[in-house]
C-alpha cells in the first residue's frame, strides 16, 4: 500500500498551524524546524510548508502567489455540524465562496483556506456516496 501524506504550502508557517489546528480540529504532530510541521487526525498526515510568496516550486514555474487561485487538487475535508465548522472556519480566515449546497449524498460547502487554496466541508447524511452508487 501506498502511503500518503499531504503538503500544504503556506507563507505563514504558525497562521497555517493555526487554521488547520483551530479551524479543523487537526493536532500538530512535530514540528521540522521554522520551515514545516506535521498535522495529524485526518486519513492522512498533513504537512505545512513555508514557502515565501514570490518564491518558485521549480525552474520555470509560477510564483507562489497566496491569494485565492484555482488548482485541479483540493481538499475535502468530512466533518459533523456542517453549518459551526464553517463558522469556525470563517472565525479562523475561511472564506465561504457560495451557499452552502444539499446534495443527493449530504451537504458541501466550498470555502477558501487564508492562502488562497480550495477546500470543501463535506458533512454526510443518509447513505452518504453510497446513494450515489446504489449500494
Amino acid at each position: 500500500m501506498i502511503e500518503l501524506r499531504v503538503c500544504i504550502d503556506v507563507d505563514d508557517l504558525d497562521k497555517g498551524i493555526a487554521f488547520y489546528t483551530e479551524a479543523l480540529g487537526l493536532k500538530l504532530g512535530r514540528r521540522f524546524g521554522e520551515k514545516a510541521a506535521e498535522l495529524l487526525g485526518a486519513s492522512a498526515p498533513i504537512d505545512i510548508l513555508a514557502k515565501p510568496a514570490g518564491s518558485l516550486a521549480t525552474a520555470g514555474a509560477s510564483p507562489r502567489d497566496y491569494r485565492r487561485h484555482w488548482t485541479p487538487v483540493h481538499l475535502d475535508f468530512v466533518v459533523t455540524g456542517l453549518d459551526a465548522a464553517v463558522q469556525r472556519a470563517q472565525a479562523h480566515g475561511a472564506t465561504l465562496e457560495q451557499d452552502i449546497k444539499q446534495q443527493e449524498w449530504g451537504r458541501i460547502a466550498i470555502l477558501a483556506d487564508p492562502f488562497g487554496h480550495g477546500l470543501c466541508l463535506l458533512e454526510f447524511q443518509g447513505k452518504g456516496y453510497d446513494a450515489l452508487s446504489g449500494s
